[in-house]
């Protein structure tokens, strides 16, 4: 990291917006006192799985972390829901890992087993329920952000792929060809979207998706200069 600034990176949140809330005031009192340029990255994947997708995005827009620089990164969740949204029915799937929750999140009613039929019905309702600024949230999340050694990205990139060339499917979906990858990328790859039990910290990229959803335990990397140190929440 540049000399002058701090970076805090905050993992998958999943609708836990009591984690976010609880991370943001360790942050808060991490940071107090520090001078220079402050940064907070989200990793994507703010929605689903969790029961409170929409306190998560709003504690983002109304609630930021005052002094700091935001950058909100898309994950494969949020590229799914809006995928449902266009394409009802042929993403239909998405309800079964975590559409549901973020549906009932804004509001809306559901059958225990909706048939494929009630797609495009449910697609529309959800449409009518989010708020304009939470839509224009979803539409403009940035798919990865460089800081001097540093790129940060949803869930990985294709090995061997020059940075500025990936593909946006690898950069929110991919798994096991990164992750297993022991390739110097050209920077350090800070991500989420694979669940560990604890963060990793490896010399090719840095890990910090510890399923805050289920766990109770989300994850932030702080780095500054060459160091880099975590922020958790207590598990619950």
């Amino acid at each position: 990291m540049p000399d002058v600034r701090r970076v805090y990176c905050i993992g998958d949140i999943h609708g836990r917006a009591d984690l976010l809330r609880e991370l943001h005031d360790k942050i808060r009192a991490d940071v107090a006192g520090f001078e220079g340029e402050k940064r907070i990255v989200y990793l994507g994947d703010y929605i689903d799985r969790g029961s409170d997708s929409y306190g998560v995005v709003e504690a983002l827009l109304d609630q930021p972390l005052a002094g700091f620089k935001a950058v909100h990164l898309l994950g494969n969740h949020e590229q799914t829901m809006l995928d449902f949204m266009a394409f009802p029915e042929a993403v239909a799937a998405w309800l079964s890992y975590g559409g549901r929750e973020t549906l009932m999140s804004y509001g809306i009613e559901l059958a225990h087993h909706p048939t494929l039929a009630e797609m495009p019905s449910l697609a529309g309702q959800l449409q009518d329920a989010l708020p304009a600024a939470h839509l224009t949230f979803y539409q403009n999340l940035d798919i990865s952000w460089r800081c001097g050694g540093y790129y940060f990205v949803h869930a990985g990139i294709r090995p061997g792929v020059p940075l500025e060339q990936q593909s946006m499917e690898d950069q929110i979906w991919i798994r096991e060809e990164f992750l297993l990858s022991g390739t110097d990328h050209g920077a350090v790859v800070v991500h989420g979207h694979t669940i560990t039990p604890k963060p990793e910290s490896e010399p090719n990229r840095i890990g910090i998706d510890t399923g805050a959803y289920y766990s109770g335990v989300l994850t932030c990397v702080v780095l500054e200069g060459s160091t880099r140190r975590f922020l958790q929440t207590e598990r619950v």
